[in-house]
Protein backbone atom coordinates (compact mmCIF):
# COMPACT_ATOMS: atom_id res chain seq x y z
CA UNK A 1 0.00 0.00 0.00
CA UNK A 2 2.71 2.48 1.00
CA UNK A 3 4.74 1.70 -2.12
CA UNK A 4 1.75 2.41 -4.35
CA UNK A 5 1.14 5.72 -2.58
CA UNK A 6 4.78 6.73 -3.08
CA UNK A 7 4.54 5.92 -6.77
CA UNK A 8 1.31 7.93 -6.93
CA UNK A 9 3.00 10.88 -5.23
CA UNK A 10 5.90 10.67 -7.68
CA UNK A 11 3.44 10.55 -10.58
CA UNK A 12 1.59 13.63 -9.33
CA UNK A 13 4.85 15.55 -8.89
CA UNK A 14 6.06 14.45 -12.34
CA UNK A 15 2.80 15.48 -14.01
CA UNK A 16 2.88 18.91 -12.42
CA UNK A 17 6.45 19.78 -13.35
CA UNK A 18 6.05 18.48 -16.90
CA UNK A 19 2.52 19.70 -17.74
CA UNK A 20 1.69 22.82 -15.73
CA UNK A 21 4.49 25.00 -17.05
CA UNK A 22 5.53 28.16 -15.25
CA UNK A 23 3.21 29.71 -12.64
CA UNK A 24 0.99 32.41 -14.13
CA UNK A 25 -2.06 34.31 -12.93
CA UNK A 26 -4.44 32.25 -15.06
CA UNK A 27 -3.08 28.95 -13.69
CA UNK A 28 -2.95 29.74 -9.97
CA UNK A 29 -6.04 27.70 -9.09
CA UNK A 30 -4.67 24.69 -10.99
CA UNK A 31 -1.38 24.93 -9.09
CA UNK A 32 -3.24 25.10 -5.77
CA UNK A 33 -5.32 22.02 -6.63
CA UNK A 34 -2.21 20.12 -7.74
CA UNK A 35 -0.41 21.06 -4.53
CA UNK A 36 -3.28 19.98 -2.29
CA UNK A 37 -3.52 16.61 -4.08
CA UNK A 38 0.22 16.04 -3.60
CA UNK A 39 0.01 16.95 0.10
CA UNK A 40 -3.00 14.67 0.62
CA UNK A 41 -1.20 11.68 -0.90
CA UNK A 42 1.90 12.54 1.12
CA UNK A 43 -0.09 12.62 4.37
CA UNK A 44 -1.72 9.23 3.74
CA UNK A 45 1.56 7.65 2.64
CA UNK A 46 3.36 8.98 5.72
CA UNK A 47 0.62 7.59 7.98
CA UNK A 48 0.71 4.10 6.45
CA UNK A 49 4.48 3.95 6.88
CA UNK A 50 3.98 3.81 10.64
CA UNK A 51 2.75 0.24 10.29
CA UNK A 52 5.85 -0.95 8.43
CA UNK A 53 8.86 -2.55 10.14
CA UNK A 54 11.90 -0.34 10.75
CA UNK A 55 14.08 -2.04 8.15
CA UNK A 56 11.37 -1.91 5.48
CA UNK A 57 10.52 1.66 6.44
CA UNK A 58 14.12 2.80 5.98
CA UNK A 59 14.31 1.19 2.53
CA UNK A 60 10.95 2.68 1.53
CA UNK A 61 11.91 6.14 2.77
CA UNK A 62 15.13 6.26 0.75
CA UNK A 63 13.50 4.71 -2.32
CA UNK A 64 10.57 7.10 -2.04
CA UNK A 65 12.90 10.07 -1.68
CA UNK A 66 14.55 9.01 -4.94
CA UNK A 67 11.22 8.51 -6.72
CA UNK A 68 9.80 11.86 -5.66
CA UNK A 69 13.13 13.66 -6.16
CA UNK A 70 13.68 12.30 -9.65
CA UNK A 71 10.10 13.18 -10.55
CA UNK A 72 10.73 16.72 -9.33
CA UNK A 73 13.76 17.05 -11.59
CA UNK A 74 11.87 16.20 -14.79
CA UNK A 75 10.98 19.80 -15.60
CA UNK A 76 12.44 23.30 -15.23
CA UNK A 77 11.63 25.55 -12.25
CA UNK A 78 7.90 26.22 -12.15
CA UNK A 79 7.26 28.81 -9.45
CA UNK A 80 10.54 30.75 -9.18
CA UNK A 81 13.37 32.05 -11.36
CA UNK A 82 15.88 32.33 -8.51
CA UNK A 83 18.02 29.47 -9.83
CA UNK A 84 18.74 31.53 -12.96
CA UNK A 85 20.48 34.06 -10.70
CA UNK A 86 22.29 31.18 -8.96
CA UNK A 87 23.66 30.00 -12.29
CA UNK A 88 24.69 33.50 -13.34
CA UNK A 89 26.49 34.20 -10.07
CA UNK A 90 28.36 30.93 -10.46
CA UNK A 91 29.33 31.70 -14.06
CA UNK A 92 30.58 35.17 -13.13
CA UNK A 93 32.76 33.81 -10.32
CA UNK A 94 34.29 31.16 -12.56
CA UNK A 95 35.50 34.03 -14.75
CA UNK A 96 37.33 35.55 -11.80
CA UNK A 97 34.79 38.28 -10.99
CA UNK A 98 32.92 39.02 -7.78
CA UNK A 99 29.17 38.39 -8.11
CA UNK A 100 28.59 41.58 -6.12
CA UNK A 101 30.58 43.81 -8.46
CA UNK A 102 28.18 44.19 -11.40
CA UNK A 103 24.46 43.79 -12.03
CA UNK A 104 23.46 41.16 -14.64
CA UNK A 105 22.40 43.89 -17.09
CA UNK A 106 25.83 45.54 -16.98
CA UNK A 107 27.43 46.06 -20.38
CA UNK A 108 30.74 45.01 -18.82
CA UNK A 109 29.52 41.39 -18.67
CA UNK A 110 28.28 41.08 -22.23
CA UNK A 111 30.92 38.50 -23.15
CA UNK A 112 29.86 36.17 -20.32
CA UNK A 113 26.20 35.80 -21.21
CA UNK A 114 25.02 32.32 -22.27
CA UNK A 115 22.08 32.14 -24.67
CA UNK A 116 19.81 30.27 -22.28
CA UNK A 117 20.07 33.03 -19.66
CA UNK A 118 20.14 35.94 -22.13
CA UNK A 119 18.27 34.79 -25.27
CA UNK A 120 18.57 36.80 -28.45
CA UNK A 121 15.53 39.06 -28.98
CA UNK A 122 13.06 37.87 -31.60
CA UNK A 123 12.43 40.12 -34.59
CA UNK A 124 9.13 38.49 -35.58
CA UNK A 125 6.59 41.13 -36.62
CA UNK A 126 9.26 43.63 -37.59
CA UNK A 127 10.24 44.76 -34.07
CA UNK A 128 12.67 43.15 -31.67
CA UNK A 129 11.08 41.77 -28.52
CA UNK A 130 11.61 39.10 -25.87
CA UNK A 131 9.65 35.84 -25.79
CA UNK A 132 9.40 33.01 -23.27
CA UNK A 133 7.65 32.23 -19.98
CA UNK A 134 10.65 32.97 -17.80
CA UNK A 135 12.12 35.75 -19.90
CA UNK A 136 12.09 39.39 -18.80
CA UNK A 137 12.52 42.40 -21.04
CA UNK A 138 15.00 45.05 -19.93
CA UNK A 139 17.87 47.13 -21.29
CA UNK A 140 21.61 46.91 -20.89
CA UNK A 141 23.36 49.54 -18.83
CA UNK A 142 25.23 52.30 -20.69
CA UNK A 143 24.31 51.05 -24.18
CA UNK A 144 20.57 50.79 -23.41
CA UNK A 145 20.34 47.92 -25.90
CA UNK A 146 17.31 45.63 -25.60
CA UNK A 147 18.17 42.76 -23.26
CA UNK A 148 16.21 39.56 -22.75
CA UNK A 149 17.01 37.62 -19.59
CA UNK A 150 15.76 34.81 -17.36
CA UNK A 151 17.26 36.55 -14.30
CA UNK A 152 14.89 38.47 -12.06
CA UNK A 153 15.89 41.97 -10.97
CA UNK A 154 18.65 42.20 -13.62
CA UNK A 155 19.49 45.79 -12.57
CA UNK A 156 20.09 44.86 -8.93
CA UNK A 157 23.14 43.30 -7.31
CA UNK A 158 22.86 39.77 -6.00
CA UNK A 159 21.37 39.34 -2.54
CA UNK A 160 23.00 36.04 -1.57
CA UNK A 161 25.63 35.75 1.19
CA UNK A 162 29.10 34.28 0.49
CA UNK A 163 28.49 30.62 1.37
CA UNK A 164 25.64 30.57 -1.11
CA UNK A 165 27.90 32.17 -3.71
CA UNK A 166 30.58 29.55 -3.15
CA UNK A 167 27.93 26.87 -3.60
CA UNK A 168 26.80 28.39 -6.91
CA UNK A 169 30.40 28.47 -8.16
CA UNK A 170 31.02 24.88 -7.06
CA UNK A 171 27.93 23.54 -8.83
CA UNK A 172 28.65 25.44 -12.04
CA UNK A 173 32.32 24.43 -12.03
CA UNK A 174 31.51 20.85 -13.04
CA UNK A 175 29.17 21.62 -15.97
CA UNK A 176 29.52 23.54 -19.25
CA UNK A 177 28.16 27.07 -19.45
CA UNK A 178 25.40 25.79 -21.74
CA UNK A 179 23.94 23.64 -18.95
CA UNK A 180 20.62 25.14 -17.95
CA UNK A 181 18.64 24.65 -14.74
CA UNK A 182 19.38 20.98 -14.14
CA UNK A 183 22.78 21.31 -12.36
CA UNK A 184 21.23 23.21 -9.44
CA UNK A 185 18.32 20.74 -9.40
CA UNK A 186 20.69 17.77 -9.21
CA UNK A 187 22.65 19.51 -6.46
CA UNK A 188 19.43 20.16 -4.55
CA UNK A 189 18.40 16.53 -4.91
CA UNK A 190 21.77 15.32 -3.61
CA UNK A 191 21.65 17.62 -0.57
CA UNK A 192 18.05 16.60 0.09
CA UNK A 193 18.96 12.92 -0.04
CA UNK A 194 21.88 13.60 2.28
CA UNK A 195 19.50 15.16 4.81
CA UNK A 196 17.20 12.13 4.52
CA UNK A 197 20.06 9.72 5.22
CA UNK A 198 21.33 11.85 8.08
CA UNK A 199 17.91 11.99 9.73
CA UNK A 200 17.56 8.21 9.42
CA UNK A 201 20.91 7.74 11.16
CA UNK A 202 19.96 10.07 14.02
CA UNK A 203 16.57 8.42 14.47
CA UNK A 204 18.13 4.95 14.50
CA UNK A 205 20.77 5.90 17.06
CA UNK A 206 18.18 7.50 19.32
CA UNK A 207 15.90 4.46 19.08
CA UNK A 208 13.01 6.34 17.51
CA UNK A 209 10.85 5.19 14.59
CA UNK A 210 12.44 5.71 11.19
CA UNK A 211 9.03 6.73 9.82
CA UNK A 212 9.50 10.28 11.08
CA UNK A 213 12.14 10.90 8.40
CA UNK A 214 9.40 10.68 5.78
CA UNK A 215 8.27 14.18 6.76
CA UNK A 216 11.36 15.45 4.97
CA UNK A 217 12.02 12.69 2.44
CA UNK A 218 8.59 12.69 0.75
CA UNK A 219 7.37 16.18 1.57
CA UNK A 220 6.00 17.95 -1.54
CA UNK A 221 7.46 21.23 -0.31
CA UNK A 222 10.95 19.70 -0.23
CA UNK A 223 10.49 18.24 -3.72
CA UNK A 224 9.29 21.58 -5.08
CA UNK A 225 11.65 23.99 -3.36
CA UNK A 226 14.82 21.94 -2.86
CA UNK A 227 14.73 20.16 -6.22
CA UNK A 228 12.42 21.59 -8.89
CA UNK A 229 13.11 25.21 -7.99
CA UNK A 230 16.46 24.26 -6.40
CA UNK A 231 16.46 26.96 -3.73
CA UNK A 232 19.74 27.34 -1.92
CA UNK A 233 17.82 27.23 1.38
CA UNK A 234 18.18 23.44 1.27
CA UNK A 235 21.92 23.86 1.80
CA UNK A 236 21.27 26.22 4.71
CA UNK A 237 18.86 23.71 6.25
CA UNK A 238 21.36 20.87 5.89
CA UNK A 239 24.19 22.87 7.47
CA UNK A 240 21.99 24.24 10.26
CA UNK A 241 20.71 20.77 11.19
CA UNK A 242 24.26 19.40 11.12
CA UNK A 243 25.48 22.26 13.30
CA UNK A 244 22.73 21.79 15.89
CA UNK A 245 23.39 18.04 16.03
CA UNK A 246 27.13 18.58 16.50
CA UNK A 247 26.52 21.04 19.31
CA UNK A 248 24.33 18.53 21.13
CA UNK A 249 27.08 15.93 20.69
CA UNK A 250 29.55 18.27 22.43
CA UNK A 251 31.36 19.27 19.27
CA UNK A 252 31.00 23.05 19.75
CA UNK A 253 33.66 24.18 17.30
CA UNK A 254 32.53 21.95 14.44
CA UNK A 255 28.91 22.71 15.23
CA UNK A 256 29.59 26.44 15.29
CA UNK A 257 31.42 26.26 11.96
CA UNK A 258 28.45 24.48 10.38
CA UNK A 259 25.99 27.00 11.82
CA UNK A 260 28.16 29.93 10.74
CA UNK A 261 28.26 28.50 7.22
CA UNK A 262 24.49 27.99 7.31
CA UNK A 263 23.99 31.62 8.28
CA UNK A 264 26.24 32.61 5.38
CA UNK A 265 23.91 30.74 3.02
CA UNK A 266 20.82 32.60 4.15
CA UNK A 267 20.81 34.82 7.23
CA UNK A 268 17.68 33.24 8.75
CA UNK A 269 19.47 30.04 10.00
CA UNK A 270 20.98 32.20 12.76
CA UNK A 271 17.72 31.58 14.64
CA UNK A 272 18.83 27.97 15.18
CA UNK A 273 21.29 29.18 17.82
CA UNK A 274 18.42 30.28 20.10
CA UNK A 275 17.39 26.96 21.70
CA UNK A 276 21.05 26.05 22.23
CA UNK A 277 22.00 29.12 24.26
CA UNK A 278 21.12 27.59 27.62
CA UNK A 279 24.22 25.41 27.50
CA UNK A 280 27.61 26.84 28.45
CA UNK A 281 29.51 24.90 25.79
CA UNK A 282 27.30 26.46 23.14
CA UNK A 283 28.98 29.82 23.54
CA UNK A 284 32.18 28.38 22.09
CA UNK A 285 30.07 27.26 19.15
CA UNK A 286 28.54 30.71 18.84
CA UNK A 287 32.03 32.24 18.71
CA UNK A 288 33.11 29.70 16.08
CA UNK A 289 30.00 30.48 14.06
CA UNK A 290 30.58 34.23 14.16
CA UNK A 291 34.21 33.78 13.10
CA UNK A 292 33.20 31.42 10.27
CA UNK A 293 30.55 33.83 9.08
CA UNK A 294 33.04 36.71 9.05
CA UNK A 295 35.81 34.77 7.34
CA UNK A 296 33.50 33.72 4.51
CA UNK A 297 32.83 37.40 3.80
CA UNK A 298 36.49 38.46 3.80
CA UNK A 299 37.42 37.54 0.18
CA UNK A 300 34.33 39.27 -1.18
CA UNK A 301 34.80 42.37 0.96
CA UNK A 302 38.42 42.63 -0.20
CA UNK A 303 37.35 42.54 -3.86
CA UNK A 304 34.02 44.34 -3.71
CA UNK A 305 33.82 46.35 -0.49
CA UNK A 306 30.40 47.49 0.76
CA UNK A 307 28.68 46.02 -2.31
CA UNK A 308 28.61 42.65 -0.52
CA UNK A 309 25.42 43.87 1.17
CA UNK A 310 23.88 43.40 -2.26
CA UNK A 311 20.18 43.79 -2.79
CA UNK A 312 19.26 43.02 0.85
CA UNK A 313 18.08 46.55 1.78
CA UNK A 314 16.04 46.74 -1.42
CA UNK A 315 14.57 43.30 -0.78
CA UNK A 316 13.46 44.22 2.74
CA UNK A 317 11.81 47.35 1.38
CA UNK A 318 10.22 45.51 -1.53
CA UNK A 319 8.78 42.86 0.79
CA UNK A 320 7.35 45.47 3.16
CA UNK A 321 9.57 44.73 6.14
CA UNK A 322 10.75 48.33 6.42
CA UNK A 323 7.27 49.78 7.01
CA UNK A 324 5.52 46.79 8.61
CA UNK A 325 3.19 45.98 5.73
CA UNK A 326 4.58 42.44 5.30
CA UNK A 327 3.33 41.09 8.65
CA UNK A 328 0.07 39.37 7.72
CA UNK A 329 -0.92 38.44 11.29
CA UNK A 330 0.66 41.22 13.35
CA UNK A 331 -0.86 43.84 11.01
CA UNK A 332 -4.30 42.80 12.26
CA UNK A 333 -3.46 44.71 15.46
CA UNK A 334 -0.53 46.98 14.62
CA UNK A 335 0.40 49.06 11.60
CA UNK A 336 3.46 50.81 10.23
CA UNK A 337 6.48 51.01 12.48
CA UNK A 338 4.39 49.87 15.46
CA UNK A 339 4.03 46.53 13.68
CA UNK A 340 7.80 46.26 13.31
CA UNK A 341 8.26 47.00 17.03
CA UNK A 342 5.59 44.41 17.91
CA UNK A 343 7.38 41.83 15.75
CA UNK A 344 10.65 42.53 17.53
CA UNK A 345 9.03 42.18 20.95
CA UNK A 346 7.30 38.92 19.99
CA UNK A 347 10.56 37.55 18.64
CA UNK A 348 12.43 38.37 21.85
CA UNK A 349 9.66 36.84 23.98
CA UNK A 350 9.74 33.67 21.88
CA UNK A 351 13.54 33.53 22.24
CA UNK A 352 13.36 34.03 26.03
CA UNK A 353 10.75 31.27 26.39
CA UNK A 354 12.78 28.94 24.21
CA UNK A 355 16.03 29.48 26.11
CA UNK A 356 14.21 29.04 29.41
CA UNK A 357 12.33 25.85 28.57
CA UNK A 358 14.53 23.99 26.09
CA UNK A 359 16.71 21.08 27.09
CA UNK A 360 19.83 22.00 25.15
CA UNK A 361 20.88 18.34 24.92
CA UNK A 362 17.65 17.66 22.99
CA UNK A 363 16.67 21.05 21.59
CA UNK A 364 14.46 19.85 18.75
CA UNK A 365 11.08 20.94 20.09
CA UNK A 366 12.62 24.28 21.04
CA UNK A 367 13.98 24.67 17.53
CA UNK A 368 10.58 23.98 16.02
CA UNK A 369 8.87 26.40 18.37
CA UNK A 370 11.31 29.26 17.77
CA UNK A 371 11.70 28.82 14.01
CA UNK A 372 7.98 28.28 13.53
CA UNK A 373 7.12 31.31 15.68
CA UNK A 374 9.55 33.48 13.71
CA UNK A 375 7.78 32.46 10.51
CA UNK A 376 4.35 33.14 12.02
CA UNK A 377 5.49 36.58 13.13
CA UNK A 378 7.36 37.56 9.97
CA UNK A 379 4.89 35.78 7.64
CA UNK A 380 7.16 35.60 4.58
CA UNK A 381 5.43 34.73 1.33
CA UNK A 382 8.00 32.23 0.12
CA UNK A 383 7.59 28.56 1.16
CA UNK A 384 11.23 27.64 0.61
CA UNK A 385 12.07 29.33 3.92
CA UNK A 386 10.30 26.40 5.61
CA UNK A 387 13.05 24.03 4.46
CA UNK A 388 14.91 25.20 7.59
CA UNK A 389 12.05 24.07 9.83
CA UNK A 390 11.31 20.60 8.46
CA UNK A 391 14.42 18.67 9.69
CA UNK A 392 13.66 19.86 13.22
CA UNK A 393 10.02 18.81 12.78
CA UNK A 394 11.38 15.33 12.07
CA UNK A 395 13.73 15.30 15.06
CA UNK A 396 11.07 16.67 17.43
CA UNK A 397 8.22 14.54 15.99
CA UNK A 398 6.07 17.69 15.94
CA UNK A 399 4.37 16.98 12.60
CA UNK A 400 1.63 19.58 13.19
CA UNK A 401 4.07 22.44 12.43
CA UNK A 402 4.15 21.37 8.78
CA UNK A 403 0.87 23.26 8.45
CA UNK A 404 2.93 26.46 8.26
CA UNK A 405 4.68 25.15 5.17
CA UNK A 406 1.41 24.31 3.43
CA UNK A 407 -0.03 27.73 4.30
CA UNK A 408 3.04 29.49 2.88
CA UNK A 409 2.89 27.36 -0.26
CA UNK A 410 -0.73 28.35 -0.87
CA UNK A 411 0.21 32.00 -0.26
CA UNK A 412 2.83 31.82 -2.99
CA UNK A 413 0.42 30.21 -5.45
CA UNK A 414 -2.60 32.35 -4.60
CA UNK A 415 -1.59 35.91 -3.74
CA UNK A 416 -4.32 36.78 -1.24
CA UNK A 417 -3.50 38.21 2.19
CA UNK A 418 -6.94 37.21 3.48
CA UNK A 419 -6.46 33.60 2.37
CA UNK A 420 -2.96 33.62 3.87
CA UNK A 421 -4.35 34.72 7.22
CA UNK A 422 -7.01 32.05 7.10
CA UNK A 423 -4.60 29.23 6.26
CA UNK A 424 -2.14 30.40 8.90
CA UNK A 425 -5.03 30.53 11.37
CA UNK A 426 -5.87 26.91 10.58
CA UNK A 427 -2.20 25.97 11.02
CA UNK A 428 -2.05 27.73 14.41
CA UNK A 429 -5.22 25.99 15.62
CA UNK A 430 -3.78 22.63 14.52
CA UNK A 431 -0.54 23.32 16.38
CA UNK A 432 -2.34 24.34 19.57
CA UNK A 433 -4.83 21.46 19.56
CA UNK A 434 -2.24 18.76 18.88
CA UNK A 435 0.17 20.24 21.43
CA UNK A 436 -2.51 20.35 24.14
CA UNK A 437 -3.55 16.77 23.43
CA UNK A 438 0.02 15.48 23.29
CA UNK A 439 1.39 17.19 26.41
CA UNK A 440 0.53 15.51 29.76
CA UNK A 441 -0.59 17.58 32.72
CA UNK A 442 2.65 17.01 34.65
CA UNK A 443 4.63 18.42 31.73
CA UNK A 444 2.45 21.55 31.65
CA UNK A 445 3.04 21.92 35.38
CA UNK A 446 6.81 21.59 34.92
CA UNK A 447 6.87 24.16 32.12
CA UNK A 448 4.70 26.49 34.17
CA UNK A 449 7.09 26.32 37.11
CA UNK A 450 10.02 27.19 34.86
CA UNK A 451 8.18 30.16 33.38
CA UNK A 452 6.15 31.66 36.24
CA UNK A 453 7.28 29.88 39.41
CA UNK A 454 5.90 27.04 41.49
CA UNK A 455 3.07 28.94 43.22
CA UNK A 456 1.41 30.17 40.04
CA UNK A 457 1.95 26.84 38.29
CA UNK A 458 0.36 24.92 41.15
CA UNK A 459 -2.56 27.35 41.13
CA UNK A 460 -3.10 26.73 37.44
CA UNK A 461 -2.50 22.96 37.27
CA UNK A 462 -2.74 21.83 40.87
CA UNK A 463 0.14 20.54 43.05
CA UNK A 464 2.14 17.59 41.80
CA UNK A 465 1.15 14.20 43.14
CA UNK A 466 3.57 12.69 45.62
CA UNK A 467 4.92 9.23 45.00
CA UNK A 468 3.06 6.64 47.03
CA UNK A 469 0.40 9.18 47.95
Amino acid sequence: MTSLLVVALGAVVWWGVTHLGFLSVVRRDVFVAWTLIAWAIFAVAAFTLRFVSRRSAEVLIVAGALVVGLAAICGPPNTSTDSARYAWDGIVQLHGLSPYAHVPASHVLTHLRPEWLFPTPSDAGGAAHCVGQRIMTTHETTTHALLCTAINRPHDNTIYPPMAELWFALVRSVVPVTATYWPMQVAGLLVSLGVTLGLLVVLRRSGRPAAWAVLWAWCPLVAAEAVTNSHVDVLGAALATTGALLLTLRRPILGGIALGAATAVKLIPAVVYGPLLGRRRTWAGVAAGVVTFGLLYVPYIVTTGAKVVGYLPGYLKEEGYDDGTRYALVSLLFHGHAATIAVGVLGLVALAITVRLTDSTRPWSGEVFLIGTVFLVLTPRYPWYVLLLIPFVVLSERWEWLGIGLAMTIRQLHASVHLYRETLGVAIVLIIVVTVIRTPRDEWRRLGRLLVGQRLADAAFGPARRAGG
